[in-house]
């Protein structure tokens, strides 16, 4: 499939067995390991980071093998999940460092159309966690206010 602000075609990257099972060599059964995911998410780390200190630190591959569902799962279960979603969040913060990139080199072209761009995705994302009910439906993507919100 192509990417949807340019003209190529999308990155090849490795691909999980098509037959997940629970390896034999994981030594954590399924409590340890959503204790272990309520610890790291009170210790105020992302879902994404969750998964990869739990694969580095703790030698478990794929938390869904284990635990039947996915570690957003288990911070939803557990009411430790963030207000705003990990993937919106980590657009807005991109946001933020190009406008204010801009404030200080104002015609560079090139970022403000990149701004456009990652703005654009924002408010695709936000249509789409508004209709899951992820978002409030009067939940709007204004940049200063959203700025306050991340810091």
């Amino acid at each position: 499939m192509a990417r949807m602000h340019a003209r190529r075609r999308g990155k090849s990257r490795s691909v999980k067995p098509a037959q997940p099972r629970k390896h034999d060599w994981v030594r954590y059964d399924a409590q340890e390991v959503e204790m272990l995911i309520v610890k790291l998410a009170k210790d105020g780390k992302t879902s994404a980071e969750i998964g990869l200190i739990l694969r580095d630190v703790y030698g478990i591959p794929d938390v869904r093998t284990i635990l039947g569902k996915k570690i957003g799962r288990v911070l939803a279960e557990k009411g430790l999940q963030p207000d705003l979603p990990e993937d919106l969040l980590a657009l807005i913060r991109r946001a933020i460092r190009v406008r204010t990139h801009l404030e200080e080199h104002k015609k560079d072209l090139w970022s403000k159309r990149g701004l456009q761009l990652i703005e654009s995705k924002i408010r695709r994302l936000v249509r789409y966690y508004k209709e899951k009910g992820r978002l409030p439906a009067d939940w709007k993507y204004d940049p200063e206010r959203v700025k306050l919100l991340v810091r």
